[in-house]
């Protein structure tokens, strides 16, 4: 593993414990420049895990709240008056940041919520017809409850598909909660963390993570995957092109990760469920017979054939 991959993981864990997986995941995503969606339940620690991520490295962080009365100028920003100059000035909002956290994003409109749409997948926004560009690194790690709690508004298609991953925290088991209390009582851990990556070295990783092999058997075994989804009895609506973009990108990543330069059949199947899950719409005989998604995506991959060529170092 990348030394320096390595100590963003080493701080992330002094603050969140037993969440080697999710850590792994969103570093993932921004290597590989998507966006991460964090769902569970209130109090697990998914706002912690995007501020220890944002304190690892030396770059600008930008928090937005989001609540039922937010508006879309909140988030994107808005040109105001200034009678001295007797011009409008803009004013950006918290999306112009380099790490940018929507916390409870399901607790807005979808009207407020659409205006992360364009700033997500083309790095820009657009006021008063003109586009502005956002300066990268530019990454997004939102969370939300599940749609069952109170107060909650679901997230449009559209949204979703905008997101590279969706992970879920989960509960710590009993030991790693006793740690937890052990780190409490001397402290909050998050004022601990230094940054251990400027924002020049996360830029040339991700220039990095580009130049990862993807064989194109490998790229079949992708396409492959998705067309499954799209014709599959339990599923209204499959996974989109973006989607298969986002699945290879975050191949590629993953496998820089692990210190590889290509990717192989084993990380597409890794990442499929993270990748893929969120996208799918499903009919309503899916929830009838209690199907869910990530079991719909696991009998796609056991009935898929993989691409048997060796693979070795290109």
């Amino acid at each position: 593993m990348n030394s320096q991959i390595k100590n963003v993981l080493e701080n992330i864990e002094k603050v969140i414990i037993g969440k080697r997986e999710v850590a792994e995941l969103s570093i993932v995503a921004l290597l590989a420049r998507g966006h991460v969606l964090l769902e569970d339940v209130p109090g697990v620690g998914k706002t912690m895990m995007v501020r220890s991520l944002a304190k690892s490295f030396d770059a600008q962080f930008k928090r937005i709240q989001f609540t039922p009365d937010l508006l879309p100028s909140d988030v994107v920003g808005i040109s105001i008056y200034n009678p001295k100059t007797m011009e409008f000035e803009f004013r950006p909002g918290p999306i112009m940041g380099d790490v940018v956290l929507a916390d409870e994003i399901n607790r807005t409109s979808p009207k407020t919520q659409s205006a992360l749409l364009e700033a997500m997948e083309e790095t820009s926004v657009t006021i008063d017809g003109n586009t502005l560009a956002i300066n990268q690194p530019f990454f997004v790690m939102a969370t939300q409850n599940p749609i069952e709690h109170e107060g909650t508004y679901p997230l449009p298609e559209a949204q979703l598909d905008r997101f590279l991953l969706k992970i879920k925290m989960g509960y710590p088991s009993r030991g790693e909660e006793v740690e937890i209390l052990r780190r409490a009582e001397n402290g909050k851990p998050i004022e601990q963390i230094k940054s251990v990556l400027s924002v020049a070295q996360l830029i040339e990783l991700q220039e990095l993570v580009q130049g990862v092999y993807v064989e194109d058997s490998v790229k079949s075994y992708m396409v492959e995957l998705a067309s499954q989804t799209r014709e599959h009895n339990y599923v209204h609506l499959g996974v989109s092109p973006r989607a298969t973009i986002a699945l290879m990108k975050a191949s590629q990543a993953y496998a820089f990760m692990k210190g590889r330069s290509y990717v192989t059949p084993d990380d597409v199947q890794y990442l499929v469920p993270f990748v893929f899950s969120h996208r799918l719409v499903l009919k309503p005989d899916a929830r009838y017979d209690h199907v869910t998604a990530d079991e719909i995506l696991e009998r796609i991959i056991a009935q898929t054939p993989v691409p048997t060529k060796r693979f070795a170092e290109q």
